[in-house]
């Protein structure tokens, strides 16, 4: 195989943001072990060559996919926290918001998710953009809030909090659990954990 290539035209552009979508998309579904390179240019409409002109191999393709699905579940979270300033008043609603839109994200990307943990299990590059993004997460939370590393613990707990929720409502779906009461506990929760940070 040739080195591969960063795209200059448009429409060349165009063809790797496909490539990266319909690949990951495909791995998610039919598991990263049951793809071929070969499926994923027959699934994004190239050859097989344009592939390794933009890629080294099948796991470039699962790699730049995972970074972007960890962005679309990022933004939306960081969208929330900037429309307004949390304060003791708004923090039940902003939570809730926050939940809502997790449990949201998790249930519209179930495969994709189920995919990642699996791979972040197997691979080491997976575990690290995983790790990364968790860490990006909580810095750009940090520095919203304006309080200095001194929060830094306390918004990472928050922050897996909120997705053992989603986890638990989305995927572990026990029948004697009322998730409203498990919500409003979760909430309480982190209230107490920022209880410092809160103006």
């Amino acid at each position: 195989m040739g080195n591969v290539r960063e795209p200059v035209k448009e429409s060349s552009k165009e063809k790797k943001k496909r490539i990266i979508e319909k690949g990951f998309q495909l791995m998610c579904e039919k598991g990263y072990h049951n793809v071929s390179c070969v499926d994923i240019a027959k699934a994004s409409q190239v050859s097989t060559g344009i592939i390794y002109q933009y890629f080294k191999d099948k796991k470039d393709i699962f790699i730049a996919g995972s970074q972007q699905y960890y962005k679309k579940w990022m933004f939306p979270m960081l969208d929330i926290l900037t429309k307004e300033k949390v304060t003791q008043e708004n923090i039940d609603k902003i939570l809730n918001q926050i939940i809502e839109e997790s449990i949201q994200i998790h249930t519209l990307t179930k495969k994709a998710h189920k995919e990642l943990i699996s791979m972040r299990c197997l691979d080491q590059e997976a575990f690290h953009i995983f790790s990364n993004s968790e860490e990006e997460m909580t810095e750009r939370i940090v520095n919203h809030l304006q309080q200095g590393n001194s929060i830094k613990e306390k918004v990472h707990l928050t922050l897996h909090l909120i997705d053992m929720i989603s986890h638990e409502i989305v995927y572990h779906k026990h029948e004697n659990y009322n998730y409203e009461k498990m919500k409003t506990e979760t909430i309480q929760t982190i209230k107490f954990i920022l209880k410092d940070v809160l103006s």
